[in-house]
């Protein structure tokens, strides 16, 4: 989408970024020029990609967890001196059930990945992107900005991505700094694939019934690929998209309603 120049120079910290979506991330912009610090709580899936390239670097880092983000970001200084872009990618899918099944722990740790993860984040990176007049991208989800049966925790996350990111925008504008959402649809993948198997036992229904729903739930008439969301994160943080803050950028082939 861009040339091996667009991001020269650039520095980039990819949470959840060793395999997936974020490993797709981390793969568009090495090819963009960027210098890449990916981390993850994966040290196997840290392990595989660690010598994928000299502008590629790696760490164990948990989002939910003040101590370990604080040290993730002495690595940012450490590593790449400073910061250009931010991408909030990890999260988890959290539990499958209707809202009477469900039990607290379960929801406090989807909200205490998905949402406390991006705010410790943002919260120490903001200095350092005020010094670069850098950019946030946060990941939601088409779960937040639509309801999902069966899916509560996860869906009042991705929800809380959207808000947080919006006052970001708004907070960090008169510095430079630009803040987006991008929320991708169904994306193919074993996530995906687990999610399926779980709420096909909620409903009662065959695997590959809603197998099939959730591919047709679009307009287009597929599921996302990770570089589809890799390719809006990329546009998102480049300055082609200067003018662009505050926006839930939905990448799911026009989905109006999940399954």
């Amino acid at each position: 989408m861009f040339d091996s120049k667009a991001f020269q120079g650039k520095r980039i910290l990819i949470t959840a970024g060793a395999s997936g979506l974020g490993w797709a991330m981390a793969e568009t912009f090495l090819q963009c020029g960027g210098q890449v610090l990916v981390c993850d709580v994966d040290d196997e899936a840290l392990k595989k990609v660690a010598d994928r390239s000299e502008r590629l670097h790696v760490t164990h880092a948990d989002v939910s967890d003040e101590a370990s983000v604080a040290k993730l970001f002495d690595t940012v200084k450490e590593t790449l001196g400073g910061l250009d872009v931010l991408v909030n990618n990890a999260g988890i899918a959290g539990p499958t059930g209707l809202v009477e099944t469900l039990n607290k722990a379960d929801w406090d740790r989807t909200l205490a990945v998905n949402i406390t993860g991006q705010f410790l984040c943002a919260r120490l990176a903001i200095p350092m992107l005020k010094e670069s007049r850098g950019v946030i991208i946060n990941l939601s989800s088409a779960a937040g900005h639509l309801g999902f049966a069966g899916r509560s925790a996860y869906s009042a996350s991705k929800w809380g991505v959207v808000g947080f990111t919006k006052t970001l925008a708004i907070e960090l504008g008169p510095h430079g700094v630009r803040a987006n959402a991008v929320l991708p649809g169904a994306v193919e993948g074993p996530r995906i694939r687990a999610v399926i198997a779980a709420k096909a036992q909620t409903l009662g229904k065959p695997v590959e019934e809603v197998a099939s729903a959730y591919e047709k739930q679009a307009s287009l008439g597929r599921m996302v690929s990770a570089q589809d969301v890799a390719n809006m994160v990329v546009f998102a943080a480049s300055d082609a998209a200067a003018m662009v803050s505050g926006q839930a950028l939905v990448v799911d082939g026009h989905t109006q309603m999940l399954i």
